[in-house]
């Protein structure tokens, strides 16, 4: 229950904070709160609202984007698999490549890095046995 309420919260507050409105609401306080300066004497108080609000909020906003490019990522990551199972060709070695240490990735991206080079020679000789351009 809670993983779905932080799921829309967190879609709702990414979609917010893109939107040019929420720029020029956050432009406009921080504008008021410059404006506000001659009134507190430029205090260490008055200096000290700005800070803890922007930390506050920058600290939050990680969280929030974080879990948003993380579904975002998935559900890009399910998109691909899916391409994958639907082309007869494709390698279904490479569904959940995601999942990979650094190393078994450095081998596969070696391995797909091979099979374009083979088949650029194929397409090549190809190319000359049969006179083509392309």
């Amino acid at each position: 229950m809670a993983a779905g309420l932080f799921d829309r919260f967190s879609n709702l507050v990414s979609r917010g904070a893109g939107k040019p409105l929420t720029f020029s609401v956050a432009c406009g306080l921080v504008l008021l709160w410059a404006v506000s300066g001659p009134l507190f004497d430029f205090s260490e108080t008055w200096q000290l609202v700005i800070n803890t609000a922007t930390t506050i909020i920058t600290f939050l906003m990680v969280f929030v984007v974080q879990h948003t490019q993380n579904r975002d990522g998935e559900a890009v990551q399910a998109k691909l698999d899916d391409l994958i199972l639907a082309i007869r060709k494709a390698d279904n070695r490479l569904i959940g490549a995601e999942q990979l240490n650094g190393h078994e990735l450095r081998k596969l991206r070696n391995m797909i890095a091979q099979r374009v080079e083979n088949d650029q020679q194929a397409i090549e000789e190809i190319d000359r046995r049969t006179g083509g351009d392309g």
